[in-house]
């Protein structure tokens, strides 16, 4: 490993020569001179007045909307526990026991905050837990997937906690999985190789990506083929059926939510992770995953329905509803305004190739929130979503690749990140191995990516150019 090497030197707010020498090892071509990259430096995580704040909603919300806006808000903070509280089903195996704990970078809503929030969950209400070594304090929240489960394939969430010694679950005594050998805790690098992981996609937006039709998603892959080709670009839809678009395996329509677009809807994202983050079943995923009968064995399933009897409109919904909603109708991020460095950047950031995958931009349909189904919401509507996805999967090489098939999705491929906010993230790629935006951007090249010539572009822009399209970056 770089760390163990008398050249590497561990750190995340600058470009290292440890890059350098991984990426030659990586990649067969000709290499730029380091001394580009000792100049290039990421300026680290944009600080806003909003940071902390209560996430804003959608612009031109209707009063209806903004209240439901509201209820699934409160509902994505709310601390679950196993029983006796009126958050109740947590467990018996989860990863947290609140949406907002993984998702609260740089307001409720987002990605991976820089302070691990799992560090306490593992022992709430009394759990014996012990902290997986891939869960550091200033390092990002993950969940863990096996490769393969007694010699078969696998590729599903083992979820790094149990509700084992809690005061709540009296009775309960089931191990956590066993995770080791133990790598680099920060970067999750170097341990068991049939272990792999995956941190928070941010939802600020998520409603506007939802409302993109298909066949938007179809023409703008089509789109500027010429120069797709000549950089190797391809990348299709998840599809499960259908051709070479990740598509839902029920419908047939392009799946869009997720590391490798693997979720359809923001309702199917949030009943997903309901179940499998926290272990809650619903309506959606009904059954419990561990149905150990001293743990949740006995209770009634699934744990979130809707409340018939209730008096309040909002209070109807399950909470998978309300968290879809809240995400469905959260803002997208807010840029800073331009300066002639960020500008600079931008123009450079199409000339290189990389708006070949991140698409500036696409724009909605007609679009319902969860009002009138006969009046589309003004706030989803005709809107242009400024993404900078393509929201396509594409082979992403060696170095990035998981092993792991989602749909149409394979061992190699993901979702283009949509990098609108990514000035405010703290951890990049799918493992969240680095901090440094400019070693996320040179990791996307190895043996089989897409992005090797994108990447090779990038290496040979002066030190002042590449430091041009990284404050770019940072300014989205």
């Amino acid at each position: 490993m770089c760390e163990r090497h008398p050249m590497c030197k561990v750190g995340t707010g600058k470009w290292h020569i440890r890059t350098g020498l991984r990426l030659s090892l990586l990649m067969v071509g000709v290499l730029a001179p380091l001394a580009a990259f000792a100049q290039a430096q990421d300026p680290g995580v944009r600080k806003a007045a909003s940071d902390g704040g209560s996430p804003p909603s959608l612009a031109g919300l209707t009063g209806d909307e903004q209240t439901f806006f509201h209820d699934g808000l409160t509902r994505f903070q709310n601390v679950e526990t196993v029983s006796g509280g009126t958050n109740n089903g947590l467990g018996p195996r989860f990863n947290s026991n609140q949406c907002s704990s993984c998702h609260q970078q740089p307001f409720v809503g987002g990605s991976s905050p820089a302070a691990n929030p799992l560090i306490a969950v593992a022992s709430a209400g009394g759990a014996t837990n012990q902290v997986p070594w891939f869960i550091a304090p200033n390092g990002p929240v993950r969940e863990a997937r096996f490769k393969t489960s007694n010699g078969a394939p696998d590729g599903g969430v083992h979820d790094i906690f149990v509700i084992t010694g809690r005061s709540d679950a009296i009775g309960c005594r089931i191990a956590q999985p066993v995770f080791t050998p133990a790598g680099n805790p920060v970067t999750g690098q170097g341990g068991n190789p049939n272990v792999i992981f995956r941190i928070p996609t941010p939802t600020m937006g998520a409603g506007l990506i939802e409302a993109i039709p298909d066949s938007a998603i179809l023409a703008n892959a089509r789109a500027n083929a010429a120069a797709k080709q000549g950089s190797g670009v391809s990348g299709h839809p998840n599809a499960i059926q259908g051709g070479n678009v990740n598509r839902s395996g029920n419908d047939g329509t392009i799946t869009r939510f997720g590391w490798k677009a693997q979720n359809k809807s923001l309702l199917m994202f949030a009943g997903e992770a309901y179940n499998v983050e926290m272990g809650i079943s619903n309506q959606l995923f009904p059954q419990e995953r561990d149905e150990s009968p001293s743990c949740q064995g006995t209770f009634p399933t699934p744990n979130d329905t809707s409340n018939f009897s209730a008096s309040a409109t909002t209070a109807a919904l399950s909470d998978i509803e309300a968290f879809a909603d809240f995400m469905r109708m959260l803002a997208p991020p807010v840029p800073e305004p331009a300066t002639a460095s960020t500008q600079h950047g931008n123009v450079l950031f199409s000339s290189v190739g990389c708006a070949l995958c991140h698409t500036p931009a696409l724009t909605t349909g007609h679009a319902i929130a969860s009002g009138s189904a006969a009046s589309p919401s003004r706030a989803l509507s005709h809107q242009q979503v400024d993404l900078f996805s393509d929201l396509l999967v594409h082979h992403m090489g060696s170095g990035l690749a998981d092993g792991i098939t989602q749909g149409a999705a394979g061992p190699d491929e993901f979702r283009t990140a949509p990098l609108w906010g990514v000035g405010q993230r703290v951890f990049f790629l799918h493992d969240g191995r680095t901090s440094d935006i400019i070693i996320a951007i040179l990791d996307h090249a190895s043996e089989g990516s897409e992005a090797n010539r994108v990447v090779q572009n990038f290496r040979g822009l002066s030190a002042a150019d590449q430091q041009d399209l990284i404050n770019f970056l940072r300014s989205l």
